[in-house]
């Protein structure tokens, strides 16, 4: 039996990617009517009840019209300098076709080194997740403004995949200009076959990967593969869609033409599955009420640790161990050893007086361990 398509209206957790040929005309600047009808199509998702993340490219394009720049490469200090000028823009955008909806934005500005370095990673999860919690929709984009080539993305199809991966997002959706993954450049093969579904990435698939074919966009169809490489293997499905239509959201539901890469488990086991492989840098001993309340799905509290060994940083993986010091699951800790000595035993409401600044909750999350 073929595999079936995952059906956007039952996205839990949504990220859509936006490319620059679809927002921004080289004549006309911003296409204005074309995004009313994204922000429709977020409307009712978000309606649904789908929590929805937009990574949006755009900026340099809309800043070197304003600034007017010449067609063609600019250097890095120019590209620069549009996106400073077009990201202004580009939120102001995004915030004026939401606003009528009720809904809210937030923008979110990363590099490759802020998803690298463990830290940073924790960080930007740790806003955008609050975002959501508080119904805002994040309008993430590369920090162009300040990323050399050397933390640069360089495209925002791994950007997006990447962010999705990060926040858990069981759906990914790249707007684009191909309506899909073909086994050549359609625009060059006339005898090219669209997949509806790649349920694996083999060699084979790989191999059919093409080059840019937008004056604007930067992602081709490698870095498109890429991108589903990277959302697969965290439990997200991605599609890829032809987005010049008005409300392509609505579209894919209403099944456009398109291409899902299916993903390997879903998010959560994923992310799981990839906690559970990390070398732990330390150990967090617990007393018995805190083994029960792990073993009811609950977090980890520094009120049930008796004992912290090894040294580690925010967001290392360390081994939680019973009281007999048997292995019961790893995690990634919220607090560095030297914060966890200080308040293990001790209940929540006495970190932040122990510590001399606010806590960070709980000492692991239930969501950031393996059992």
């Amino acid at each position: 039996m073929a595999p079936l398509s995952p059906d956007i209206a039952r996205a839990r957790r949504l990220v859509v990617k936006i490319g620059s040929a679809l927002l921004v005309d080289r004549a006309r600047g911003l296409k204005l009517d074309w995004l009313r009808g994204l922000a429709e199509d977020v409307a009712a998702a978000r309606a649904r009840g789908t929590q929805v993340i937009l990574v949006s490219s755009g900026s340099i394009a809309l800043g070197r019209g304003v600034l007017g720049l010449p067609a063609g490469a600019l250097t890095l200090d120019q590209s620069q300098a549009a996106a400073a000028v077009g990201q202004i823009r580009l939120a102001r955008a995004y915030e004026e076709v939401l606003a009528p909806h009720g809904i809210t934005t937030g923008q979110v500005l990363v590099t490759l080194e802020d998803t690298e370095d463990r830290r940073r990673y924790l960080n930007s999860r740790a806003t955008m997740e609050t975002l959501l919690s508080l119904r805002v929709v994040p309008i993430v984009n590369e920090n162009d403004t300040v990323a050399t080539d050397e933390i640069r993305f360089g495209d925002n199809d791994r950007l997006a995949a990447q962010i999705a991966v990060t926040i858990g997002a069981d759906q990914l959706v790249l707007l684009s200009d191909v309506d899909g993954f073909y086994s050549a450049n359609p625009k060059e093969d006339p005898t090219a076959t669209r997949f509806d579904i790649v349920d694996r990435i083999t060699p084979a698939i790989e191999a059919m990967a093409g080059d840019p074919v937008s004056g604007l966009s930067k992602g081709g169809m490698k870095t498109k593969l890429m991108a589903a490489k990277t959302a697969v293997q965290g439990g997200c499905a991605m599609a890829i869609m032809e987005g010049s239509i008005l409300r392509p959201l609505s579209a894919l539901a209403e099944g456009a033409n398109r291409t899902w890469f299916l993903p390997d488990g879903d998010p959560q086991v994923a992310r799981k599955r990839w906690i559970a492989a990390m070398k732990p840098r330390g150990e967090l001993r617990l007393d018995a009420g805190a083994v029960a309340a792990l073993g009811a799905g609950k977090s980890l509290l520094a009120a049930g640790v008796t004992a912290v060994a090894g040294t580690f940083g925010r967001g290392d993986p360390v081994a939680i161990l019973d009281p007999t010091g048997a292995a019961l699951a790893k995690g990634l800790v919220r607090y560095s050893a030297a914060e966890a000595k200080a308040i293990a035993g001790r209940r929540s409401g006495d970190i932040g007086a122990i510590l001399g600044y606010a806590g960070r909750g709980p000492m692991v999350h239930r969501d950031d361990m393996a059992l």
